[in-house]
């Protein structure tokens, strides 16, 4: 359902309260002004006890000397995930998750190469769910990389939720799966319910 005109703006107080109910915000493109929001029938998650990397990704992590950083340049990972081809990140949806991040409910995670930022990944915290939005890589591997970090924080901070929203081959390749939308609503309750720690 795309937002109108008439529609009660989108704040972050009601972005939160859309996610509790298992519903996120999306456009159709950077230079699109329309918001609609979503509730798959199929959701895409990780469970945090299948994550796996490659083994060359597991090379690369112990070679190359990244420098894995938390809420460094939200903004810097934020207008990365929008600056591609097919972005569903226009001007108001990259407001709404700075003042998420601002109000501490939208938290990066940012891999650096020196003073570069070469990949990363952001998205939403509550309770112990983590809702993965986007993420990027500039770098081989590097988003596999801020993934793999990101699985070690969430299970090192009690999370029993990474929800990525959809499923593609990339996420796939890292132990992602579909769940029905019922399957979905029972795992965010009991997120929603459980205490976690990001900064665990």
């Amino acid at each position: 359902m795309c937002a109108k005109d008439t529609d009660p703006p989108i704040t972050p107080e009601l972005l939160l309260h859309a996610y509790a109910q298992g519903v996120f915000p999306m456009s159709n493109g950077g230079a699109d002004d329309a918001v609609f929001w979503v509730d798959p029938l199929e959701r895409g998650v990780i469970p945090l006890d299948r994550f796996h990397v490659s083994r060359s990704t597991r090379r690369t992590m112990r070679r190359a000397k990244y420098d894995i950083r938390i809420n460094s340049d939200f903004s810097g990972v934020l207008r990365a995930c929008a600056d591609r081809e097919e972005t569903w990140i226009n001007a108001e949806i990259f407001n709404l998750y700075k003042m998420l991040h601002h109000l501490g409910f939208a938290h990066s995670l940012e891999v650096f190469d020196g003073k570069d930022l070469v990949g990363g990944v952001y998205g939403v915290v509550l309770g112990a769910a983590f809702f993965g939005e986007s993420m990027f890589s500039l770098r081989k591997d590097t988003s596999k990389i801020a993934l793999a970090h990101l699985v070690e924080r969430l299970n090192a901070g009690g999370f029993v939720l990474f929800d990525t929203q959809f499923i593609t081959d990339h996420l796939a390749s890292l132990g992602a799966i579909e769940i029905s939308r019922d399957a979905y609503h029972a795992q965010l309750d009991l997120a929603l319910r459980t205490p976690a720690d990001f900064f665990a």
